[in-house]
């Protein structure tokens, strides 16, 4: 029987929110949490969080291009 991924639905969602949102990680630091909060609880069974470190709150270090040119 095939197992299903905890935080796979999370890193989906991520996915989604980074393409509609021009690759911009600030406007997805909601779902980048949801996703590591999962990781945090089932990071023993999911692949989606090996090398996502749990140990620190995510922390962008990009620039949102919009919001710099206003």
């Amino acid at each position: 029987m095939k197992k299903v991924d905890p935080c796979k639905k999370y890193a989906c969602q991520l996915q989604t929110c980074l393409r509609e949102n021009v690759y911009q990680p600030s406007r997805c630091e909601a779902t980048i949490e949801e996703l590591r909060q999962c990781c945090i609880k089932h990071s023993d069974r999911s692949l989606v969080c090996e090398g996502i470190d749990t140990t620190k709150p995510y922390e962008h270090k990009t620039v949102d291009y919009l919001k710099s040119n206003k």
